[in-house]
């Protein structure tokens, strides 16, 4: 959540309660951007509308790295009074911009399907990495059996202690 008044933190922190997240607070977008360097992030609540890097400049940033420019922005903003921003904001890469006052159901929705998708790619990747493991050790016992068929079990049980 990055947003230059504290309030409008508290009030974001209060509508995402008791949903399975762990909110992250920042007050500006240098901010947000050195906390994206070490943290992996479901999705982004960020204001159009700030002081020195408004959201628009955070955004494009974000977008521009490898490890977060796939991580969804929803903009939040106050301004209501130009169409121009909302298509700024889907130009910076947002997947939603929403005005103020918004639902406050609909953005525990969004955030409850962009942290859903978060939590299944990450098993999905987990998946895969396991998977690599398996493919890997079953080609090692492969390797091994070979081995033994050429009547050579020294270099099977060598090709079997490579694996630890």
């Amino acid at each position: 959540m990055v947003d230059d008044r504290r309030e409008n933190l508290v009030a974001l922190a209060a509508i995402l309660q008791g949903l399975p997240v762990e909110p992250v607070t920042a007050a500006s977008g240098e901010e947000a951007l050195k906390r994206l360097l070490v943290d992996d992030f479901a999705v982004i609540l960020l204001d159009a509308q700030m002081p020195g890097m408004d959201g628009f400049e955070t955004a494009a940033h974000i977008k521009q790295r490898e490890r977060t420019r796939h991580v969804p922005i929803i903009f939040l903003t106050a301004v209501d009074r130009d169409a121009h921003l909302a298509f700024r904001g889907y130009a910076a890469g947002a997947v939603d911009y929403l005005t103020k006052p918004f639902d406050p159901w609909a953005l525990r929705a969004k955030v409850s399907v962009f942290v859903d998708l978060w939590t299944k790619n990450r098993q999905l990747s987990e998946q895969a990495a396991t998977a690599a493991r398996y493919a890997a050790l079953a080609a090692t016992v492969e390797e091994a059996l070979g081995h033994l068929d050429q009547g050579s079990p020294e270099k099977a049980a060598a090709v079997l202690r490579s694996v630890g």
